[in-house]
């Protein structure tokens, strides 16, 4: 690549470079943020991804010494007309590789608009306000500001290992693992809530196969609320935050059907999920939460003691093939 500086390369990685991948977002997140926030599932998830191939998506941009120094990579798993194009860069030597890979990136991303069958993509990214390099890369790129993210988190000290009751009316009680039919209504809830929000929908067998590669998943910490027998909310747990010793309990989707809002239904998955962590021995929990989400979720965060770690910008361009 011509503009990287001389003595620099750049492949496409493997799932053996995974480990190395993973300490470069650490370093990058430290810069950032303070902590790490990625897990080793989490580059294995993003390699893998559906509609994504390392063959042709993703790049490694390799420093003089010979060390992994940026990752760059898109996410699209529903094939639908959004992208998002990440790029990662070590702090310390990275920052030459950083604007040629996303200039890398985003030729790929109107090749991929082309091959799902897209004449108009939109593309986001993702910044730390205090990375003010990649936002100028980002604004030089066409990106615009959208809304913000923030990263929650609570310590567990204290909580009690018994939840409150839920609200009248409101029964909530672990998911049914073994049951393939509650499954299939505990994924539909999540979609269907979150069809007015940016969520990133996944249909239901590319849902189970996420689930399946994921290292620890525990059951017990998913949990279902039901009104008059129906299916009402749900909360995933999953991951860890990129807390590789397990000790975060992560909220990986808590969703509450439209007519059931307002009811404390989400508070109560929320709390029976903060219990059961507390229970496991987990030290904290976390979880993400679009700032700009309709349904001003992250008041309820707020209310039960979680804090942001840091909030995140996104940035959208859009990509018109004619």
């Amino acid at each position: 690549m011509s503009d990287l500086p001389p003595g620099w390369q750049l492949r496409r990685p493997t799932l053996a470079d995974a480990p190395a991948i993973l300490a470069l977002v650490h370093a990058s997140d430290i810069a950032a943020v303070g902590e790490p926030d990625f897990t080793l599932d989490e580059v294995h998830e993003e390699l893998t991804g559906p509609h994504t191939d390392m063959s042709r998506d993703c790049w490694l941009a390799i420093d003089p010494a010979g060390a992994i120094a940026g990752w760059a990579y898109p996410r699209n798993p529903t094939g639908k007309a959004r992208d998002f194009a990440e790029v990662y860069v070590h702090p310390e030597n990275g920052l030459p590789a950083q604007r040629p890979l996303l200039r890398l990136l985003m030729d790929r991303m109107a090749e991929r608009a082309a091959e799902l069958g897209h004449r108009v993509y939109s593309v986001r990214a993702g910044a730390i306000p205090t990375e003010t390099p990649y936002i100028e890369a980002l604004t030089d790129a066409g990106f615009v500001f959208l809304k913000q993210h923030a990263r929650m988190q609570m310590p567990l000290a204290g909580v009690a290992h018994e939840p409150p009751a839920p609200p009248a009316g409101v029964t909530v009680r672990p998911v049914r693992a073994a049951d393939e039919d509650e499954m299939r209504r505990f994924h539909a809830v999540i979609e269907e809530a979150f069809q007015d929000s940016d969520h990133r929908a996944l249909t239901y067998q590319a849902w189970r196969e996420q689930v399946r590669a994921e290292s620890d998943v525990r059951f017990d910490e998913w949990f279902a609320a039901e009104v008059d027998g129906v299916l009402a909310g749900v909360l995933q747990s999953g991951g860890s935050g990129g807390d590789e010793t397990n000790a975060e309990g992560w909220v990986r989707s808590l969703a509450v059907l439209r007519p059931y809002r307002k009811r404390g239904l989400g508070e109560a998955l929320l709390r029976h999920a903060l219990a059961r962590y507390a229970r496991q021995g987990r030290t904290k929990a976390g979880l993400g939460v679009d700032l700009a989400n309709p349904t001003d979720a992250a008041s309820l965060y707020f209310k039960v003691g979680m804090t942001a770690l840091y909030r995140a910008n996104v940035y959208e361009t859009t990509l018109d093939l004619g």
